[in-house]
Parts: structure tokens; C-alpha cells; sequence
């Protein structure tokens, strides 16, 4: 049995530039890992066949399940006739924002790419995983990138500053294909991605935290008020700045004094369930 991690991701920008002749959009985001992570399992079976076991009754275990269908990509593309059973051991909120299903798919690429001796490189994992989700890419390497494309161009950038980051993910769940129908790229306010990036190479904190921006936040916000809820109590509860994540429902807070963290984490509590305090970790994954 084989085992990999599959860390959840927060947008540190969200840009969302034009739509696509292909109908999808043409998206600049900067994203990073945080230590909130799925746990995957993957063991060889006889049976020919990709069998998915998921500890949260609410994710498909069927071909609908994003690992699933990384499994039977990899399989049909180089011709694997072993099953596989893939059990996901789900820690990360679902339909939060936080990429958990993309996560997963990726953390299955790289699980048989170990397990059925493929030696593909990360770029050749990422390739397929662009098949499955526009987030798949980013989340194949983890770490601290500039997506772009479709959000299957990836750029590495350093590691954001060392901070608490405070997750926060209302009693909803949300489709982001119903908030990209509802977003009209010809009104956003784009985020400053420059800005960010330069933050991210100085190491500036107060600058990442000015930088933060998400095109897709009024969208979600307009259509969730418990999201708008969520956002202003974290920052009246002190976190330095707060943005939604992806598509939403989460809202995360950066935290620089640890002090404050658990008041914080404290206070949230008592208007949504699921609350995590977390680092970002900007690890990128190695293949053996």
C-alpha cells in the first residue's frame, strides 16, 4: 500500500481575465498549499478494476470522483490492466474552495505513478491532471505558484511569508460553475497579481496582505451572504487580512501574532463549524 499527501490550497490572487473560445476562462491565480490535507491510500488489487473507498459520505466513490477518474485516465493512457483500490481519508472540507477533490486526483497521479513504475515527471503528471481540473496541475506540484491558461501553466514562486493562516467554511456548499455564469469579466476589479508576486520574492508580509484579491468573491457574495458574514467577523476577530478562496464558501484570515490565533479560531466557532488553523507550508512534492 502506498500513501500520499494531498494538501488543500487558498488563492492568494484570483484573476479572471477573458472567456475562452473554448468555453472556459482564461484565469491568473496565485495559490498556495496549507498544512490541511486528505490522505490517500492506494493498494494493487486483482480484480482489474479502480475501487474508491471515501471516509465523507458526501463524496461520490463512483466515476464522478475526481481520484477516479486521474486512476482511469493513467490507466487508459498507458494501457494498465491492474485495479487499484484508492481510499481517501477526506480531512479537507468539501465544495469549499480549497481544491480537496483536485488534491486528491493529484496525489493519485503521483501514488501510481510510484505504484505501476510509470517514471513520469511532474510537468508530464501535471499535463494529465489538466485533463481532469483546472487545479489539478497546480496541485500535482503543491507549493507556491502562478497558475495561468485554463490554470494548467504553472510558474513556481517562493514560499509566502511565515504566518497563521485561519480557515473558516460556512454550513454551505457551492458550485463554481454557477458562480463563473454569474461573474461578468467586462465589470471585476482585478486583483494587482505584480503586487503579489512582489511580495512573495521580497518576503513582505504587509504587502502580501494588501495584495489580496479575488475576482470571484462579489460573485459568491452576492449570491451567499453568509459568506460576507463570515469575512467581516474575521476581521473584526484581528486577522490581518481575509479573502474567499477560489469559488468559495471558505473564507481564510492571515494571522502574524500567534497570540491572537486561538481568539480568533474562538470567536469563528460560534458562527460556523468548521474552523482550522493552519500553516501554509510551501512544500513542492518530489518524485522519486
Amino acid at each position: 500500500m502506498l500513501y500520499e499527501k494531498a494538501p488543500a490550497k487558498i488563492n492568494l490572487t484570483l484573476d479572471v481575465l477573458h472567456k475562452r473560445p473554448d468555453g472556459f476562462h482564461e484565469v491568473e491565480m496565485i495559490m498556495t498549499t496549507v498544512d490541511l490535507a486528505d490522505r490517500v491510500w492506494l493498494r494493487p488489487s486483482n480484480d482489474g478494476r479502480i475501487n474508491i473507498k471515501v471516509s465523507e459520505r458526501f463524496v461520490p466513490n463512483d466515476k464522478k470522483n475526481l481520484a477516479y477518474q486521474a486512476a482511469d485516465l493513467l490507466r487508459r493512457k498507458y494501457g494498465i490492466r491492474d485495479g487499484v483500490e484508492i481510499t481517501l481519508d477526506k480531512k479537507i472540507p468539501v465544495a469549499a474552495g480549497l481544491a480537496g477533490g483536485s488534491s486528491d486526483a493529484a496525489a493519485t497521479l503521483r501514488g501510481l505513478n510510484r505504484l505501476w513504475k510509470l517514471q513520469l515527471s511532474a510537468e508530464e503528471l501535471a499535463n494529465i491532471g489538466s485533463k481532469i481540473g483546472s487545479d489539478v496541475s497546480f496541485c500535482v506540484h503543491g507549493g507556491t505558484a502562478l497558475a495561468t491558461g485554463r490554470g494548467e501553466k504553472i510558474q513556481q514562486l517562493p514560499a509566502p511569508p511565515n504566518c497563521w493562516v485561519i480557515l473558516a467554511k460556512p454550513s454551505i456548499s457551492v458550485s463554481t460553475a454557477d458562480i463563473y455564469r454569474n461573474l461578468d469579466v467586462n465589470s471585476v476589479k482585478h486583483p494587482d497579481t505584480a503586487s503579489m508576486l512582489e511580495a512573495l520574492h521580497s518576503g513582505d508580509y504587509d504587502k502580501m496582505c494588501a495584495s489580496l484579491g479575488n475576482v470571484l468573491e462579489p460573485v459568491t457574495m452576492k449570491l451567499y451572504p453568509q459568506v460576507v458574514i463570515l469575512k467581516e467577523k474575521m476581521e473584526q476577530f484581528g486577522a490581518d487580512a481575509v479573502l474567499m478562496s477560489g469559488s468559495g464558501p471558505t473564507v481564510f484570515g492571515f494571522v502574524k501574532q500567534e497570540a491572537r490565533v486561538s481568539r480568533i479560531y474562538n470567536g469563528l466557532k460560534g458562527f460556523c463549524k468548521e474552523v482550522h488553523a493552519v500553516r501554509m507550508t510551501g512544500e513542492r512534492f518530489l518524485l522519486d
